[in-house]
């Protein structure tokens, strides 16, 4: 973990970086990246202005999350969902996919960033998937914060394919009675796109939606909330800083007393 004092120095006047415990760092915070429409309209300018855009915000999460110690972020970069959009807009987003995590492996391999795709990348157009399969296949040797990004991800999608998995595997003789009697939450999860991920601890979520939109909803089952009206072109280290102090100041009980 990079000191601190260096990597907020100037300290907005709203934040006491002496409340920070760079012991109680999230060990995984997802991420809903959500604005860029809205402040593109703002500006002026067209929705994939507003993407565009965003890449600044992508750029200062991981390298801060890296920096602070974070050893999971999961990013929401593209949804299931996201089809229904104009045809322009998916065209400019996949583009923007693959022209980014080509422009920007370099630099997170010399961080030691180790990056992992969940969802179904099949769909994507074949420059979009080959160029995350490449970085997935690069770093998976890298020894850093694991970069999640969730893209054609669906967290409904992802607990039927499970079921689905369990069920075939059942049929064939691969998994027994007993064993399907024993499965355990844990044991469930494991047949989740976020096998081996611990689930996160913190949820951001940016542009003030109150909202999961079909997000890691088996994992966030008791992770903590931070919404911020800030969209997310706006987003930077400082915002960062503020989810995760007040992350800190919550009182987590996972249904206990």
């Amino acid at each position: 973990m990079k000191d601190p004092l260096e990597l907020f120095d100037p300290v907005p006047a709203d934040i006491d970086l002496s409340e920070l415990d760079t012991e109680h760092i999230p060990t995984h915070i997802a991420v809903i990246m959500d604005g860029n429409g809205r402040w593109a309209k703002l500006h002026g300018k067209n929705r994939a202005f507003g993407h565009k855009a965003g890449i600044g915000g992508v750029r200062a999460l991981i390298r801060t999350s890296n920096d602070l110690g974070v050893r999971y972020l999961t990013i929401y970069s593209f949804s299931t969902e996201n089809w229904l959009r104009p045809v322009t807009e998916v065209k400019t987003l996949m583009t923007l996919f693959a022209n980014t995590m080509a422009a920007e492996l370099e630099g997170l391999s010399k961080e030691q960033v180790r990056i992992r795709v969940i969802g179904d990348m099949s769909a994507l157009p074949d420059k979009t998937r080959t160029t995350f399969e490449n970085a997935v296949v690069s770093t998976q040797h890298n020894t850093g914060m694991t970069l999640v990004i969730a893209v054609n991800y669906g967290g409904r999608l992802e607990i039927v394919n499970a079921a689905r998995t369990i069920a075939q595997r059942a049929a064939a003789g691969q998994l027994t009675a007993a064993e399907l009697e024993a499965l355990s939450p844990e044991g469930f999860a494991d047949f989740l796109d976020t096998a081996n991920i611990p689930d996160p601890e913190l949820v951001i979520r940016t542009s003030g939606e109150y909202r999961v939109s079909n997000f890691l909803l088996y994992q966030i089952a008791y992770s903590e909330f931070y919404i911020t009206p800030v969209l997310w072109p706006d987003f930077d280290k400082y915002e960062l800083l503020r989810a995760i102090l007040a992350y800190q100041k919550r009182d987590r009980r996972f249904g206990g007393v």
